[in-house]
């Protein structure tokens, strides 16, 4: 299993996740949604589209734009939509590094 895990919290697990530019891409069914909220921040890849963000909050204590994710990727980026990443701080663990 592969985790993210924030001020102490499992925000996403899966068993595996798409690999992009050397971030993780948890598939949306894996997140624990009670920590998201949808951010206004946008922003635009010249390849994957434009990416949308969401601000994580755990024991009161938010991270801003956290996390993002491409509801409407290019062609080229398909395979990750609405699959999310996370931005360093939010750490990604795997189950064999425990």
């Amino acid at each position: 299993m592969i985790r993210a895990v924030w001020n102490g919290e499992v925000l996403a697990e899966a068993p595996s996740t798409v690999m992009v530019e050397g971030n993780h891409y948890f598939p949306p069914e894996s997140l624990r949604r009670e920590h998201f909220s949808e951010s206004r921040s946008r922003s635009l890849c010249f390849w994957k589209g434009v990416a949308r963000y969401y601000d994580v909050t755990v024991h009161g204590q938010t991270y801003e734009a956290a996390a993002w994710y491409y509801p409407r990727p290019s062609p080229l980026a398909r395979r990750i939509r609405d699959h999310v990443a996370f931005w360093p701080g939010v750490g990604i663990e795997r189950e064999d590094d425990r």
